[in-house]
């Protein structure tokens, strides 16, 4: 069985893209971005409720996605991605406490490392990882998509 592409288009924000393996787990995910395509596969009866839930959470709806399947990393960014899975909505911790949470509290680059590879966002919330001394950085994606995205947790900084 090949992996199954749902894509969803989050106004405001973007066209989305989420890959899901054989199992159902996702296995990478895109975060929306303005396309020059406007075009977006329906997806499947299946993964419907997924790209709807996915676009109510870029409209501001509460969505943990803790009940959505993934393709866990292994190691340290495995330990990362699971002690950030439980970081509430509205929450935010610094790259040393979840590297502390992840179980090397001496880790804090390694953390900002995993933070800025994760291809499972919004799924593991790394916009809630934050810098000891303000919002830090968020990639290609910019730290305005960072604070959109924490402001739709009532988050400001």
């Amino acid at each position: 069985m090949k992996p199954t592409l749902v894509q969803y288009d989050a106004p405001g924000f973007g066209v989305g893209e989420v890959w899901l393996d054989e199992k159902g787990r996702v296995f990478h995910s895109e975060l929306p971005r303005p396309r020059r395509q406007t075009r977006v596969r329906r997806p499947s009866d299946v993964n419907r409720t997924l790209a709807a839930r996915l676009q109510a959470f870029f409209g501001g709806h509460a969505d943990d996605f803790r009940d959505v399947p993934l393709v866990f990393p292994d190691g340290f960014h495995g330990a990362c991605a699971k002690a950030l899975r439980a970081v509430p909505r509205g929450e935010v911790v610094t790259y040393g406490e979840l590297a502390a949470l992840a179980g090397r509290p001496r880790a804090a680059r390694a953390a900002g490392t995993f933070c800025a590879r994760c291809d499972l966002a919004p799924f593991l919330p790394v916009h809630r990882v934050v810098s000891s001394t303000g919002i830090g950085s968020w990639g290609s994606q910019g730290v305005e998509y960072k604070r959109r995205l924490l402001e739709l947790e009532g988050v400001s900084l």
